[in-house]
């Protein structure tokens, strides 16, 4: 038998947790569904793994910006709720890359694109956006792209 889908694990979790009473997790499981039942109807498509990682990483990383957003605005109880749910989140994304790891995979792309100019980042972002879906912020990722092209 294949391997269940990110969509079949994160629906059975969704399942034993109901079965376990666990709210707090049943609602960010359903979060999560609602979502990927969202993306299937609006585009007309069957969400699959790699587009499941993209659709997770959004969401843990919209819920660090709201989680900075209510620490800044003296809400720990509302900041613990969104801490709570990135944890919930995380723990069906493969794990994060080192900081070696994602040097190594940096200066590979920028080698295999050619790339040597800050313009033509864009060609290493798209050799490198599908190796760390997932498993590094974006955001770190183009700095670091952009620490190696101004050398």
């Amino acid at each position: 038998m294949s391997q269940p889908t990110l969509k079949d694990r994160i629906n059975d979790a969704l399942k034993t947790a109901m079965r376990a009473k666990e709210k707090e997790r049943v609602a960010v499981l359903r979060l999560v569904m609602s979502e990927f039942k969202r993306i299937e109807v609006d585009e007309r498509i069957e969400i699959d793994d790699a587009r499941a990682l993209a659709v997770l990483d959004k969401m843990v990383k919209q819920r660090r910006d709201s989680e900075q957003q209510y620490r800044n605005a003296n809400r720990p109880e509302l900041a613990e709720q969104e801490a709570y749910e990135i944890t919930e989140i995380q723990a069906y994304l493969p794990a994060a890359l080192t900081a070696t790891e994602l040097d190594a995979i940096v200066v590979k792309a920028l080698a295999d694109a050619g790339v040597t100019e800050a313009r033509e980042m864009g060609k290493a972002m798209a050799l490198i956006k599908p190796q760390v879906q997932g498993r590094a912020d974006m955001g770190d990722v183009s700095k670091l792209l952009k620490a190696k092209l101004s050398i």
